[in-house]
């Protein structure tokens, strides 16, 4: 299903996602390749991913080597100081109090009481995803977590309209890590892009020199497979 998107998202709605990358121009010629994006600078060292003209991610320079090569998702929220204290009165931690990111709007990285990290997007000028959905956009983040009871707790309570409100038709789920992942992973967000084809943009990531981590296998939202770019950074693509 196709979205033009330019309305805000829902508190608790996975509403942006970006890359940090040791090499935003390789990103790009990855990410154009298997998803047809094309980009667009911004300031600093940053890259707008483009669909159909429409914004649907960025890829980031990493400022600091030890910082993880990863997709972050982010929560939209009206008020991300008010949600950064409900998520450590939780449990979670705050890695990086709210900032404004110029008029684009405010941003923070927080974390789980388990520690999976996720970020909070406040919008300004920029509400989020342009599109998302379809093939080549955001589809879908699932939590990989070693404790599903407590994961429900705690996001059922943070973002309880968005997973079970009226019309709430969410955008993530959770399941063990070990389903998919060594036991010993680190619990956390996968981010999920759209493809017609899983096995062939599966192949597709294999010859732009990424890593295919899981073949294709099944599950409740679709056909799913876990990979990484060239540069290590793990994503899955997902065929509905």
């Amino acid at each position: 299903m196709a979205e033009n998107r330019a309305s805000g998202y829902g508190e608790g709605v996975p509403c942006w996602v970006d890359a940090q990358l040791p090499d935003v121009e390789a990103g790009k010629r990855f990410y154009g390749e298997l998803f047809g994006w094309v980009f667009e600078d911004r300031a600093g060292p940053v890259a707008w991913a483009l669909k159909d003209g429409a914004p649907v991610a960025a890829l980031t320079r990493k400022t600091d080597g030890r910082l993880p090569t990863v997709w972050t998702v982010y929560f939209a929220t009206p008020d991300a100081g008010a949600l950064a204290g409900r998520i450590r009165a939780a449990g979670g931690q705050v890695v990086s109090a709210p900032r404004p990111v110029g008029e684009l709007g405010v941003t923070a990285l927080v974390t789980d009481p388990e520690g999976a990290v996720f970020a909070l997007w406040q919008p300004g000028g920029h509400p989020g995803f342009g599109r998302r959905h379809e093939p080549g956009t955001f589809a879908w983040a699932e939590l990989y977590t070693r404790d599903t009871d407590a994961a429900n707790a705690f996001y059922g309570a943070l973002f309880h309209e968005a997973l079970f409100g009226p019309g709430a038709d969410p955008d993530f789920g959770r399941a063990p890590v070990e389903d998919v992942f060594p036991a010993e992973m680190p619990p956390h967000f996968l981010v999920h892009f759209g493809v017609a084809d899983c096995a062939a943009a599966a192949e597709t990531v294999g010859r732009l020199g990424g890593r295919v981590r899981t073949p294709p296998f099944d599950t409740s939202y679709g056909r799913v497979a876990v990979v990484a770019d060239d540069q290590g950074a793990p994503f899955a693509l997902l065929q509905r």
